[in-house]
């Protein structure tokens, strides 16, 4: 199977525009494809990337598991669990090991919900 050669077609609108405005109108197209990909990132995230922000924290594989299991359970995963045990660590005056140390034993959840807008009846636990 040959490919038609209509290369000389598709570059007629970009035949008259200098090295300059090629560049631009490369990062441009660039930015275009790669904004929703940031955005996605963004607004979302996975338990994975999650326990890999707590890990970069100073907790273990073993701390941080249930650390993202209790932000599961009360539906608080969109705000960042290391965001979560940051919070909670700063209004309770606290080292960030404490307050995630005590959050895995249940405490501060109902601080965590009450600061980051969520109903308690929403909760799961």
């Amino acid at each position: 199977m040959k490919r038609a050669d209509d290369f000389k077609e598709r570059r007629v609108h970009l035949a008259n525009l200098s090295d300059q405005e090629l560049y631009d109108r490369f990062w441009e197209l660039a930015g275009k494809i790669v904004d929703p990909l940031l955005e996605l990132g963004k607004n979302n995230t996975t338990p994975s990337v999650e326990r890999s922000v707590l890990l970069r924290m100073g907790f273990s594989s073993l701390e941080a598991k249930p650390l993202v299991d209790g932000a599961m359970d009360r539906n608080l995963m969109r705000k960042g669990v290391g965001h979560i045990v940051y919070r909670v660590a700063k209004d309770k005056n606290l080292s960030i090991r404490e307050a995630g140390l005590s959050m895995i034993d249940g405490k501060y959840w109902d601080h965590a919900l009450e600061v980051f807008g969520k109903d308690k009846a929403e909760a799961t636990v």
